[in-house]
């Protein structure tokens, strides 16, 4: 009987904690002017430089213009982001063979740590770029699964998670 008052008095205590119990959905996200600078569909890719695990500097402004669209997913090398890049390496990225895909490591903390992650998980195929500092991650407010798919013209078209892969079909297909 006291577990169960202690239980009820721990559970109103916690809900009272809470801001809100009715979240809308709405997004509160400022407005997004077309073209400007940011990390948001539509807004202008924000560039920056990262290192590949080869030693590589890889500059995003200098892919984009090259190719049809650049894709960013943002892995931790976990089961999750496993399956992701697994998804794509099966059925993404050979219908577009004009879109440079590139798999961004923000948790290893070292470009050999990053390299020897990518061999053993298997993504040897695929050019891994490593953000030992978080600042790209940070920079585009991305996260275990994050996928940003910029267009030739540097203009972000999606950065959201990535769920079913159904988002990044039809970003990339009407390209």
């Amino acid at each position: 009987m006291f577990f169960s008052r202690v239980l009820i008095f721990l559970s109103v205590l916690f809900l009272a904690s809470c801001d809100d119990l009715n979240p809308s959905s709405e997004d509160l996200r400022p407005d997004v002017v077309p073209g400007s600078d940011g990390v948001q569909a539509d807004q202008k890719a924000i560039d920056f430089t990262l290192v590949d695990t080869l030693n590589n500097n890889f500059t995003l402004s200098t892919e984009y213009p090259v190719t049809d669209a650049v894709v960013l997913y943002f892995t931790m090398w976990c089961p999750i982001c496993d399956s992701h890049m697994n998804y794509m390496r099966q059925y993404v990225v050979q219908n577009y063979p004009n879109v440079q895909f590139y798999f961004v490591d923000y948790v290893s903390g070292s470009m050999s740590a990053s390299r020897q992650a990518q061999q053993s998980n298997g993504y040897t195929d695929f050019t891994v770029l490593v953000d030992t500092n978080h600042a790209i991650q940070e920079l585009y407010g991305a996260t275990m699964g994050t996928t940003i798919v910029i267009d030739t013209n540097g203009i972000v078209k999606m950065n959201e998670d990535f769920k079913d892969g159904s988002k990044l079909f039809d970003t990339l297909s009407v390209l």
